[in-house]
Parts: structure tokens; C-alpha cells; sequence
């Protein structure tokens, strides 16, 4: 049978080369608490491998202070500039790396997901996303940078595909993916 955890952190990551937004979340049961949010600016960095360094380096530092077990990190979309999109698909992998080597489980969501996820309407405005985040988290979220608050709906984001998964639990498809997991309970029925 799957051990459920009390309570799990995920970091949500809204990539970026210039300013990188982050968030962490702590999960206990149905109650969400953000633990941090902000942003990670990074202009003062001349050239793009220092950036990347950067980015590396805190959210390293980021995952070693709040130790979440998990990364949200919203994908890159596809714009008219094409060296913009490289650039930030290095951010984003990057910060995977840095997740990775910490031993986190990544999970990556489409911007229109997390939207979808947060408002309900994939097309929301990011100030629908904010109003709303602060009706469901119960908090005013007072962000000078967008980013910080689109890492906070990546991350609750992912809290709602799993709501009451726990790390490395399983979301079942159906009474016989179930059941092939629980096979004891097939035994307790046929004793019926």
C-alpha cells in the first residue's frame, strides 16, 4: 500500500533570462501555506553564460533553504523570436538541472495549463491569475514582477493535477490500475 506524507513543498519556476520567477508551497493535506515567492534578477549579468551560472547557482540555493521534494517549472511557448525562445529554454533547463541534482521530481506545464489550472480559462490575463490566487490562497499578493506570481500558479498548478497526491504516489486510471497496485484487496473480496 502507498505511504502518503503528511505534508510535501514544490517549487514553482517561471523561467527567465533577465528576471527568473520562483515560489515555494508547502501541502499539508487540503491546506496550501506559501512559504516564498519572488524573483531572481539577473540584468547585472553581462554575458549568457553568467546568467545561466546564476540561475544554477540560486535555485540551488533556493531548494537547500525550503527543501521541496518537487519542481513545477512552467514551459517555454512558441513566439515570433526564435533567439528569444532559446534563451529561455536554456533558463528552463537550467533550472531543471539544478532540480535535478537535488534530487527533486520535475513536472512542466504549458502556460495555458497553468491558467487553465488557476482561473479556469487557458486566455486568462495574468491579473485574473492574481486575483485569483489570492482568493484561493487567502493572501494578497503584492508582486512588483509578474514572474513571481506566474511561478506561484506553476506551482499551484501542479498542486491541483495531484491535490491529494503525495511525492511518488500514483494518480490511478481506473478500478484495475487500482487494483493492480493493491492486489490484497482483490483477496479481501473474493473472501466475501
Amino acid at each position: 500500500m502507498i505511504q502518503k506524507q503528511d505534508s510535501y513543498k514544490i517549487i514553482g519556476i517561471d523561467p527567465g533570462t533577465n528576471i527568473l520567477g520562483y515560489a515555494v508551497i508547502e501541502v499539508s493535506g487540503r491546506t496550501l501555506k506559501i512559504l516564498t515567492f519572488g524573483v531572481i534578477k539577473l540584468f547585472k549579468e553581462e554575458d549568457q553564460a553568467a546568467k545561466l551560472k546564476e540561475i544554477f547557482l540560486q535555485v540551488q540555493e533556493i531548494i537547500e533553504t525550503y527543501l521541496p521534494q518537487q519542481m513545477a517549472i512552467e514551459a517555454p511557448f512558441f513566439g515570433k523570436n526564435v533567439q528569444s525562445m532559446l534563451k529561455l529554454g536554456r533558463a528552463q533547463g537550467v533550472a531543471i538541472a539544478a532540480a535535478i541534482t537535488m534530487g527533486l521530481e520535475i513536472h512542466e506545464y504549458s502556460p495555458k495549463k497553468i491558467k487553465q489550472s488557476v482561473t479556469g480559462n487557458g486566455n486568462a490575463s495574468k491579473e485574473q491569475v492574481s486575483a485569483m490566487l489570492e482568493r484561493i490562497l487567502k493572501v494578497k499578493i503584492e508582486a512588483k514582477y509578474n514572474d513571481a506570481t506566474d511561478a506561484l500558479a506553476t506551482a499551484y498548478c501542479h498542486y491541483n493535477q495531484g491535490a491529494s497526491l503525495s511525492p511518488g504516489e500514483k494518480k490511478l486510471s481506473g478500478w484495475k490500475a487500482y487494483l493492480s497496485l493493491n492486489p490484497e484487496k482483490i483477496k479481501k473480496a473474493d473472501k466475501k
